[in-house]
């Protein structure tokens, strides 16, 4: 169910040349533990401009807007849609911040259904993760670390050491006490 939808969803933005990458739970279920997940997260590589494109593009594929795309993605960088046949959420998150479109160069394409589904890396999935900070976000991490332990640490921590200046967040202090709880 979710891989035929992530197939299509995939399909369209390749055809739109939209840059995307897929996070959240989908990600985890990539790299790490299998956990209950009710939606798709996909980060676009664009920026709002481009919205009356990712409107077309969701029409395209019959994904039916849950807001009013102009004012509520306007507010939030955020056009959160579902899927008609599924009922399954797919969040579009509106991002083209530096950290994102290098992000995007660092996708790991995984083949679904004879398309090429772009998944942020083990290495994004953790940034993005941390950042998150809820409970279930921070367990993801310890899963996804657990299950691979060739991760880029350096990569890893010099964008959680420059969130945590820019936002004033112990996001590196986050990781660190995960690794250490881990390999205690």
């Amino acid at each position: 169910m979710f891989e035929h939808l992530l197939a299509k969803i995939a399909t369209a933005l390749n055809k739109a040349e939209i840059p995307y990458m897929v996070i959240g739970g989908q990600a985890v279920l990539l790299y790490g533990e299998p956990r209950l997940t009710k939606d798709i997260d996909i980060t676009l590589g664009v920026d709002l401009d481009n919205l009356p494109k990712v409107i077309d593009m969701v029409k395209s594929i019959d994904l039916q807007p849950m807001v009013d795309a102009e004012t509520f993605t306007r507010e939030t960088m955020v056009f959160p849609c579902e899927d008609s046949t599924t009922t399954i959420r797919v969040d579009f998150i509106f991002s083209f911040s530096p950290y994102e479109q290098q992000a995007m160069g660092r996708v790991r394409k995984v083949k679904m259904e004879d398309t090429a589904v772009h998944f942020a890396s083990v290495e994004d999935v953790i940034i993005h993760k941390i950042i998150a900070g809820r409970p279930r976000d921070l367990e993801d991490v310890r899963s996804v670390l657990l299950k691979n332990e060739a991760v880029h640490l350096d990569y890893i921590r010099k964008w959680l050491q420059e969130f945590s200046d820019s936002l004033n967040e112990p996001f590196l202090e986050r990781f660190n006490e995960i690794r250490r709880i881990g390999e205690a």
